[in-house]
């Protein structure tokens, strides 16, 4: 299912622990590990000018791009090593003889083995899908074009919508269903409509696609040109209709509550009673619609349109989603675009990487159970809730010194905090798939299946408590999350690890690495968006007008900050659809800094290898984002993701810090300087 309640935060996430140890660390092999190398970086470039390459100038230089990445950097690392341990349990499982069938080495093995067949799979070509659009080809009228989509959605292949369920925004002990926009071949509606070169570009290079596509499953020439553009004008309808990232990111316009009989109203023609029976949902009266006017475009496009352009339409998004999974002349002709012509990647990635993916992402639970058994230290998790627990208290005392929130808020602010749920690790209950075949030969129907699994999983909520324990990642994920509806900060295993996790590393290292994170997460609680929840949860404003206010001035310093920057070409960085991680950026280097203060080394003076503690501090934060990225993937990222370039992750929060000016003697005359009262300053 791809739609989910939760605000993802930042990439990159990790963990250690403070210990005041003061030094450097050891590999797993013994031998001596730089924790922050002077070779990684470039002292040509002033540390005022750039701090971003002074830090990391040398390494970006010695760590290209590889041919079957978009992006390279200390997160990758951490991704690539824990990959190959992934890797071993994967094949050790996908060789077992006779594991028993049901169990998590079975599964595990024969999804992992299915996959890795690329002899088999390309032998067998379309036909594992040739149920599916022999099904659509006799489908007669519009009713059955209906049908057809609630169907594939029982599957779990989100056709025409995404849907899934999750707890109501403004009563989260209440699961309900949620239906948001979708639809679309290109990643979000700005690529049908905007006008710079780049954009212009792949909106061309897609409308080659699509016939290219269909052709490739039997399409003449001229045939397919003709349907290409019938889909694609069905996928620019409903991208009109769509909402812009921007205005999601605000919850409210997202919370469209409606009774069965409103939304019919909403979307005359269109018998939402039966449509909810045909997606096996069942004594449900109410519905959430993130976006009403996109299922009001929708409705019309499929009672205009004639039908044998929705079977085109259905058949093409059925075989596009599916060809990652199909034989390779599908994969790489989806690769082909979604690959090398958006994100700018050269290469494919080795076939074991992609299998292991899809396996964790269809049944991560059971990897992950086998993944923890290995490869998870214990101690891991009482250190990180031992510094979860420190950054909070630091994050505590940083409220009650606000000089622009009133003594009421801050009360609510202070329950909020200390109403944190910390999820570290894995969760306390395995999912349980014994509903779920897996077979060794048969990669597509493996896919499908835990698609169809996942969606079960999903209307199994309705009607329940809502289950506080359940994860939204896996355990092997390198990453992490807070999400509202719960107010919780998560970390799954997968990050608790070398080079973001080490136990010998000294206090500014590690509170200017986990510590600026951890305190990230945090203010992800506390952002645009995580603040309108309060501590239990809920949709509600807690907040007096006057508080509101104060950090909605606060917040624009941020989102100008960031707008005023070029990033690639003539595009700019988009302050408002970034504002939720730049304040957890910005929020988080600030409380970990405060934190660290409290220590010994913070107190200190002492040099380590010619940097002070504070200039380590600040080192170590610029360490974490330090990545080369492909001027495709970013142009990408800039209209699609609310995370902003590594560059301005490192650079811009600290400019807005007095502590880095001073630990590095930075001068009115260096190019990141700020004026002291256009600094931002909000958590």
């Amino acid at each position: 299912m791809q739609f989910k309640n939760v605000l993802i935060a930042s990439a990159i996430i990790f963990t250690t622990f403070s210990c005041g140890y003061k030094g450097d660390g050891t590999n797993a092999n013994g031998s001596h590990r730089k924790l922050l190398d002077r070779a990684n970086l470039d002292t040509t470039v002033q540390p005022g000018d750039n701090f971003f390459l002074y830090a990391n100038g040398s390494w970006l230089k010695n760590n290209p791009v590889p041919k079957t990445e978009t992006r390279w950097g200390s997160f990758n690392e951490l991704v690539d090593n824990n990959n190959n341990n992934l890797h071993l349990l994967l094949d050790s499982a996908a060789n077992t003889k006779n594991a028993a069938v049901g169990t998590p080495l079975q599964k595990v093995g024969d999804f992992y083995r299915s996959g890795m067949d690329s002899l088999n799979i390309d032998k067998v070509g379309l036909q594992p899908v040739h149920e599916i659009l022999s099904r659509i080809e006799n489908i007669r009228d519009t009713a059955g074009i209906i049908d057809e989509i609630a169907y594939e959605h029982t599957q779990g292949l989100d056709v025409l919508f995404n849907f899934g369920v999750s707890p109501d925004d403004k009563n989260v002990s209440k699961e309900i269903c949620q239906f948001a926009q979708g639809g679309l071949g290109m990643p979000a509606k700005e690529y049908y409509f905007d006008k710079d070169e780049r954009t212009i570009k792949i909106r061309d290079a897609y409308k080659l696609y699509i016939p290219q596509m269909l052709k490739l499953m039997g399409d003449d020439s001229l045939t397919a040109v003709k349907d290409a553009q019938d889909i694609y004008a069905i996928e620019e309808s409903l991208a009109s209709a769509s909402m812009s990232r921007v205005d999601m990111r605000d919850p409210y316009k997202l919370y469209n509550k409606f009774t069965i009989a409103e939304i019919n109203k909403r979307t005359p023609n269109f018998n939402w009673a039966n449509f909810l029976t045909s997606l096996k949902i069942k004594s449900e009266d109410t519905i959430i619609v993130n976006q009403p006017d996109f299922y009001v475009e929708m409705v019309k496009q499929l009672k205009t349109k004639p039908v044998a352009t929705w079977k085109k339409y259905l058949k093409f998004h059925i075989v596009n989603d599916l060809s990652p999974y199909l034989s390779s002349v599908y994969d790489q002709a989806h690769f082909g675009f979604y690959g090398k012509l958006l994100r700018g990647q050269e290469e494919q990635k080795p076939r074991w990487k992609r299998v292991l993916q899809v396996v964790d992402g269809s049944i991560g639970d059971v990897l992950g159970e086998l993944y923890v058994n290995k490869y998870f230290q214990p101690e891991a998790k009482k250190r990180m809730l031992d510094l979860v627990n420190n950054l909070q208290q630091t994050y505590s005392d940083r409220i009650q010194k606000l000089d622009w929130m009133s003594s009421e808020t801050k009360k609510k602010a202070q329950m909020k905090l200390n109403s944190f749920m910390k999820k570290i690790g894995y969760p306390d209950r395995w999912k349980n798939y014994d509903a779920l075949t897996i077979v060794g030969n048969d990669y597509v129907r493996n896919v499908i299946g835990a698609s169809q699994w996942g969606y079960n999983f999903q209307i199994s909520k309705l009607g329940r408590p809502v289950d506080r324990k359940e994860w939204e990642m896996t355990p092997p994920t390198v990453n992490a999350y807070y999400n509202p509806a719960f107010n919780e900060i998560v970390f799954p295993a997968g990050i608790l690890q070398y080079p973001f996790y080490d136990a010998n590393a000294d206090d500014a290292v590690n509170y200017g690495g986990i510590g600026g994170v951890i305190g990230h997460e945090m203010t992800h609680g506390f952002d645009d968006q995580g603040r309108l929840y309060n501590a239990e949860g809920n949709l509600s404003n807690w907040w007096s007008p006057v508080d509101s206010e104060n950090f909605t001035i606060k917040a624009q310093i941020v989102i100008d900050q960031f707008n005023a920057i070029v990033v690639i070409d003539t595009l700019h960085a988009n302050g408002s659809l970034t504002e939720g991680e730049n304040l957890a950026d910005l929020g988080g280097i600030n409380i970990a800094y405060e934190a660290f203060k409290k220590t010994k080394q913070g107190q200190s003076n002492d040099k380590i290898d010619g940097f002070t503690p504070d200039q380590r501090f600040f080192l170590s934060w610029a360490q974490v984002w330090r990545a080369n990225t492909r001027p495709e993937e970013i142009a990408s990222r800039l209209k699609t993701d609310p995370h902003s370039p590594s560059i301005l992750r490192c650079n811009v929060p600290v400019s807005n810090m007095e502590a880095w000016y001073k630990a590095f003697n930075i001068k009115p005359t260096d190019k990141m300087y700020r004026q002291p009262g256009d600094r931002a300053k909000v958590w």
